[in-house]
């Protein structure tokens, strides 16, 4: 990680009110990343999501979102003003959606989507975008960008898909990407072209990367470091080449439950839950 920290988060807290009460999803989430690929997997309502969507202010407007900090790059979320993160979002900070089917607009072609992520921060002739927009296409393993340009998004797969928006998500050239599930959707094969782009794109350009997954095996051979969370919080982290080491039960339970090939089929192990989880974490 570099000496001087990219993205800042101390005591983050989502909440919502529900007809049973308050529902606090996300509960004293803290961390410090530079520009390196960060991991954060944990079951389905763990908090993973709203933790990245909050760093965007993305959150629905019946919630109540605090931290004692939240400092991107020198620039205090938390006071930010919404012209401030209209500014930060897609410029600084990008982020990539889990399903292209549910990101893109139907209606516009490839071309003009890429397009508008870079023309909404920077002032070039069309004519210019049009080319960054090309050259973007290439970087992302695109063949034939120009026919996919002209294309509109229920023309493509949906790898090819996942590739455009990663291209409409960097051609910005952010220093953050917030990448949630971008792989879950595709098939292995994909799924190892898109990693190696978005490995070749974060190298080359230097940029911070959060990895949002519930792969555990995918998130250790592809990140630095990983975030487990449980319940909206943190429990453990480590360096991804540790994953399989690790030492709080929640994540053992979690490795023991995938799959192996080498091993006989059988039933998988479940996970028993313990509630002292809610408060104990390995850092």
């Amino acid at each position: 990680m570099s000496q001087k920290p990219l993205l800042e988060v101390e005591d983050l807290r989502v909440s919502f009110n529900t007809a049973d009460g308050v529902f606090e999803a996300v509960r004293g989430v803290s961390f410090t990343m530079g520009r390196e690929k960060l991991g954060i997997v944990g079951e389905s309502g763990s908090g993973k999501s709203l933790t990245g969507r909050s760093i965007l202010k993305l959150i629905p407007a019946a919630r109540e979102v605090t931290a004692k900090r939240m400092n991107f790059d020198g620039t205090d979320l938390m006071t930010a003003s919404p012209k401030q993160m209209r500014d930060i979002r897609g410029q600084r900070i990008s982020l990539v959606m889990q399903d292209p089917k549910y990101s893109l607009n139907p209606v516009m072609t490839v071309g003009a989507q890429i397009e508008e992520a870079l023309l909404t921060h920077n002032k070039m002739k069309r004519s210019d975008a049009r080319k960054r927009a090309i050259a973007m296409l290439e970087a992302v393993k695109i063949r034939d960008p120009e026919r996919v340009y002209r294309a509109y998004p229920h023309e493509v797969s949906g790898g090819m898909g996942q590739r455009i928006m990663i291209a409409m998500m960097l051609i910005p050239e952010p220093d953050l990407m917030i990448a949630d599930e971008p792989t879950s959707a595709l098939d292995v094969t994909v799924q190892m072209q898109v990693l190696a782009i978005l490995d070749d794109l974060v190298s080359e350009r230097g940029m911070g990367l959060i990895f949002i997954s519930h792969d555990l095996n995918l998130v250790a051979s592809f990140c630095d470091r990983v975030i487990v969370m449980y319940g909206g919080r943190i429990v453990e982290t480590l360096k991804a080449s540790e994953l399989h080491q690790a030492r709080h039960p929640y994540t053992q339970g979690l490795l023991k439950a995938l799959p192996q090939l080498e091993k006989p089929a059988g039933d998988l192990p479940v996970l028993t839950r313990d509630p002292a989880w809610m408060t104990e974490s390995f850092s």
